[in-house]
């Protein structure tokens, strides 16, 4: 993954370079090709509500290909077998409901903290969970977007 290229060297970067990284980021085609033809960009907040306009703009069937994208989650604590099987559980029960898998925005894989979200969210009916994967993924393409520019100028090795 692209990390800390700053954005004037984002905002510099050939068209299919700049639709490569940030589809690092987003993975849907769309999006990255429409936020690289977007450039320039003054600030990393222009290109982060750029982005979420887009993400939020995208048909359900668009969004379905965002998430087939998406590796399964499957942490593991080998301490923890019985918080193992129930998180496997979880996610089982929920791909049978919703008919993707679980995504969810965290910095950390704190078992409890999962496996809370993912009991809350069955509750959800397929509209409202649909709305709350545009949010995760909206959180989760922030995160990787900020990761792909890094600070404010970049570093030095772009």
């Amino acid at each position: 993954m692209h990390q800390g290229m700053g954005l004037d060297a984002y905002n510099a970067l050939p068209m299919r370079r700049a639709v490569h990284a940030v589809y690092e980021c987003c993975y849907s085609v769309l999006v990255s090709a429409d936020l690289a033809r977007s450039r320039p960009y003054a600030d990393h907040e222009s290109l982060f509500r750029q982005a979420d306009a887009l993400l939020f703009s995208l048909g359900e069937d668009s969004i379905d290909a965002v998430l087939q994208a998406y590796p399964l989650i499957g942490c593991r604590w080998p301490d923890l077998p019985d918080v193992t099987a129930r998180f496997d559980g979880a996610l089982l029960r929920y791909r049978d409901r919703f008919g993707f898998g679980f995504v969810m925005c965290t910095p950390t894989c704190d078992p409890t903290e999962v496996l809370d979200c993912i009991t809350y969210r069955l509750h959800n009916d397929v509209d409202t969970e649909r709305k709350v994967v545009r949010n995760e993924l909206a959180r989760i393409n922030r995160t990787r977007l900020e990761r792909m520019l890094g600070p404010e100028g970049g570093y030095y090795n772009w």
